[in-house]
Order: structure tokens, then C-alpha cells, then sequence
């Protein structure tokens, strides 16, 4: 085949394929890719023939530029037929579609698909998501670059080069570009949400499949209620309990009460009892109170446990704690009761040999589970807490609500939402 150069797919669309007399086949209206190597290679050009579409092996294709188009096959020979099984329609399935760009944490668009030799086959090299792109597939490409000299403006093509692309899903009509697994996971949870909020239904379920679980749960905390609920309800009911598993207690309680009953159900089944336990009880809570404000994830020791033996309990603990959590440890009796609480920067100051009950503070505000959760914010603002225990009668201590919670409650992020009960 006599290929002459790169080839923006917009620039070949519509072009006429001639056979060797020179006669017209029919008009380019798609090509087929062969994912799976670095450069999908490109298999057939797919042409419209009086309202058929023709599959025309790119083996068969003789000269390829961005004039001349010409096959060794001759028109009556060529029967109608499109993609073969391994294929993909690029034109159908990426054109117009969605990629994201992990350097700017953000979805971009798909304008135009540049065309390219690599390793002696014509292969899919690029997308362009810049407005060169969009110029081209309009036909005033030249025009607009006449206008972009005069007005002193830069023009250059914003390409992204194939090898920085994949796949989210196996199914090749259910194609969504992002980067790699590996890249994705290592972006910021709030950068991931960004993009899972940009994207379709479809996509969002797609990008949150690529993710390993840990990644998953953060990201998913980040988003809105509708489309936490929407993600989680999709997925079957063992993957969503290793989300749930990861997030804290309270958050995985805010969003299985986002969940139809029946859903959550029977994802608290698929939980580890004791993580099922803990969101369970949460979701016992009403609604606007500090109950249902607080989370039980926390660190509690017995008062005669010394400083050193809870350095080193903490150091196991603490990297599964919410961070806003771990700046404290409860001292509790054999009961449960709260005794007191020693914060982090005491715990690290004190003789190794002290125990928590000689250091603890004692006079620790405190409230109860049914109290209104704006009088929980009051408290941790007039004390300048970093978390506020809550309370039993008896003071068995049943939670706490962290400062970030009550600032939540303040002034409302995006992902606050209202829960109610299950079960």
C-alpha cells in the first residue's frame, strides 16, 4: 500500500475508493480497528455502495493518501458486509466520545482521530480533543487558521497519543477512553469524582469498575448523593460491601439510607458482621440528630493500658482510622463507660511507663444520642473540639462527631445528604 503521510480521519470521510479502472466504489464512511496492540491497527475501510455498506480489507487498499483512495479489488467482487468479530467501528465508537485526561483531571472530547504508520501498518496514533479538530471535521480548518495568524492567535493541534489511552470496558460498543488503571488509581480521589460527575451514566459505572477498592470508596465519598446511590445500586451486592467496608461507618450509613430497602438490605448482608453491625446501628438513628450525625469508628483503650502499649496499638490502628478520629483515644471502663480521653499530642509526650487513666482528661464534653444535631455543632464550636463523644445515660459511649462532620452540617458540601431508616 503507497501511504503518503499522517491522515486525520475527518480528511478521508466521504472520500470516494476507486477500483483499478478508476471506477467509484462507494463513499468512506467508517474504518475498522483491531484493538490490543499499541497502536490499534487499522483492518477495512467500511463504504457506503448504493445504500449498502461494503467492508474493503485494508490489504486490498493499493493507495491511500488524501487525494487518491484506490483498491486491487474489483467493484463487482465486493459484497456488503461491516465489522468482523475482534473489530471496532472507530468513527461510530470514538468520534464524539469522552476521554479523560489525567493531566488536567478532566474529561476532554474526542474532535477528530489522527491516522499513522506504525510498525509497517496504518494504525489509529491520536486523538484530537482541540478546536483544530473540530475546524477539520467542518471543512474551514485552513480558514480558521488564516483568521487565528491575523488576530495573533495559536492554533496548534491538542493531540493525545494513543498509548496513553485504554479501554474502561471490554465491550467494544460500550467504548470509553480514560488512562490507565494504574494512572487512575493514583489521582486524587476529589480528581476522580470530578470526572465520574462529568461523564455518562454509563461511564461513571465503567470508570468505578477500573478502580481497585480502596480507590473506589474514596472517590465515590466524594460524590453527590444521587450519583453515590445510582453507582452503588448498579453494582452487585458482593463489590458494593467491599466499598462499603472501606468507607467510614457513618458515610457507608448515609449511603445505604440513600438505597432502596431492598438494596441495602441485602448489601449489609454481604458486610463483614462487624462493619455491618456498626452502619446498622447508625441507621437506627433518627434523622437530625447527633445519633445520626455521629460515626463509631474511634480508638478506646482501658484506663490501666500504658502509653507504650497504646504507641504501639496505634500505630496498627491509626492508618484505618478517618484521620479527624485518630487525634484522640477514649479511655473506657470494662462497660463501655467513658472514663476520659487523651489526645494524641499527650499520648506522645508522656512517660512510656504512665497509664492512660493517670493522664486522661476527665471533664469531656459530651451529648446525647437524641440531642438536635445543631446543638452538637454548637458544642464542638464552643469548646473548639476535635471530636464530641455521645453519650448514653449510663455514659456508654456509642460514638462521636468529628469537627469535619459538624462543619459538614454548617455549611453543606455537595455529598451531604439525609438518611432514613432500613429494615
Amino acid at each position: 500500500m503507497l501511504f503518503i503521510g499522517d491522515i486525520y480521519v475527518s480528511e478521508i470521510l466521504g472520500k470516494p475508493v476507486l477500483d483499478p479502472h478508476g471506477d467509484d466504489i462507494g463513499r468512506i464512511v467508517d474504518f475498522t480497528v483491531i484493538l490490543g496492540e499499541l497502536f490499534p491497527r487499522v483492518s477495512a475501510l467500511i463504504v457506503s455502495k448504493k445504500g449498502d455498506f461494503c467492508r474493503i480489507p485494508l490489504d486490498s487498499i493499493s493507495i491511500f493518501n488524501k487525494k487518491v483512495i484506490s483498491t486491487t479489488l474489483h467493484a463487482h467482487i465486493i459484497k456488503t458486509g461491516g465489522p468482523e468479530q475482534g473489530e471496532m467501528l472507530a468513527c461510530k465508537h470514538l468520534l464524539d466520545k469522552q476521554i479523560v485526561d489525567i493531566n488536567g483531571a478532566k474529561v476532554v472530547r474526542v474532535n477528530d482521530l489522527k491516522l499513522g504508520e506504525a510498525q509497517g501498518h496504518l494504525c489509529l496514533i491520536a486523538a484530537d480533543i482541540g478546536i483544530s479538530g473540530i475546524f477539520r471535521r467542518l471543512g474551514i480548518k485552513k480558514r480558521w487558521e488564516r483568521l487565528a495568524r491575523l488576530l495573533g492567535f495559536k492554533h496548534a493541534t491538542n493531540l493525545i497519543s494513543w498509548n496513553f489511552l485504554q479501554p474502561l470496558e471490554p465491550s467494544l460498543s460500550k467504548l470509553t477512553l480514560t488512562v490507565t488503571r494504574g494512572q487512575m488509581n493514583n489521582m486524587h480521589p476529589a480528581d476522580i469524582a470530578q470526572i465520574i460527575s462529568e461523564v455518562s451514566s454509563r461511564d461513571r459505572q465503567a470508570i468505578v469498575n477500573s478502580l481497585d477498592i480502596e480507590t473506589a470508596a474514596e472517590a465515590i465519598h466524594e460524590l453527590e448523593p444521587h450519583v453515590q446511590a445510582t453507582i452503588i445500586s448498579a453494582m452487585d451486592e458482593d463489590k458494593a460491601a467491599d466499598i462499603l467496608e472501606e468507607m467510614p461507618p457513618d458515610e457507608a450509613a448515609d449511603l445505604l439510607g440513600d438505597l432502596p430497602e431492598e438494596k441495602a438490605n441485602g448489601i449489609l448482608r454481604k458486610m463483614e458482621a462487624e462493619e455491618a453491625e456498626d452502619v446498622q446501628e447508625l441507621l437506627t438513628h433518627e434523622d437530625d440528630t447527633a445519633g445520626g450525625l455521629m460515626t463509631t469508628e474511634y480508638l478506646s483503650y482501658p484506663p490501666d493500658v500504658t502509653i507504650e502499649e497504646a504507641l504501639v496499638d496505634y500505630r496498627l490502628q491509626a492508618p484505618d482510622i478517618e484521620t479527624a478520629s485518630a487525634y484522640i483515644l477514649y479511655v473506657l471502663d470494662s462497660d463501655e463507660r467513658l472514663l476520659g480521653e487523651v489526645m494524641l499530642k499527650d499520648l506522645i509526650l508522656a512517660h512510656p511507663k504512665r497509664t492512660l487513666g493517670e493522664i486522661m482528661r476527665r471533664d469531656v464534653p459530651s451529648i446525647d444520642p437524641g440531642e438536635d444535631e445543631m446543638e452538637a455543632a454548637r458544642i464542638i464550636s464552643k469548646y473548639n473540639l476535635l471530636a464530641l463523644p455521645v453519650l448514653e445515660e449510663d455514659r456508654t459511649l456509642l460514638g462521636i462527631i468529628t469537627v469535619d462532620d459538624a462543619v459538614d452540617l454548617v455549611l453543606p458540601p455537595q455529598s451531604r445528604r439525609r438518611k432514613h431508616r432500613i429494615g
